[in-house]
């Protein structure tokens, strides 16, 4: 039973978060597009191939803010799938972020923010699979002592 309430938990931290950045990817990709960056300055694509935030806004909008939704509503409802697009969602924000960086070498603190907030999908993940440990499987099974005979209480 606590077993499954930390398996909730997680999944509702999971879907927290997916449809933060899918909301905030979503939003950027539109200030992108339809007002070239929102005041970031043109000067942070100097050497890039773009000539204005329409390109990358498309880009943050479709892929990383869809896949983040994709990933939330396939987790609210439960599919199978759920967990393997959480998973490219995760990764595909940490990749997104990375890309950035190397690409406009300038930094933000929004970009911790948004990588934290991939990492934390790929954990959440991981943790819902059974891969990590959860913390509460650490802690000693309650026993019962009966005429000298211990047994685990499930």
């Amino acid at each position: 039973m606590e077993s499954t309430r930390l398996a909730n938990g997680f999944r509702t931290g999971l879907l927290v978060l997916e449809y933060f950045a899918a909301l905030s990817a979503l939003g950027g990709g539109v200030l992108g597009v339809f007002a070239n960056g929102a005041g970031v300055p043109l000067s942070y694509l100097a050497g890039t191939p773009f000539d204005s935030y329409r390109v990358p806004g498309v880009i943050l909008a479709v892929v990383v803010g869809g896949t983040q939704l994709a990933a939330a509503i396939t987790l609210q409802r439960r599919t199978t799938w759920a967990l393997r697009i959480s998973t490219v969602a995760g990764f595909g924000m940490l990749i997104w972020i990375f890309v950035e960086l190397a690409i406009i070498s300038q930094y933000s603190w929004l970009q911790t923010l948004y990588f934290a907030v991939g990492g934390l999908e790929v954990i959440g993940v991981l943790l819902l699979l059974g891969v990590l440990p959860r913390p509460l499987d650490q802690v000693a099974h309650p026993v019962s002592v009966r005429a000298g005979a211990v047994r685990e209480i499930d």
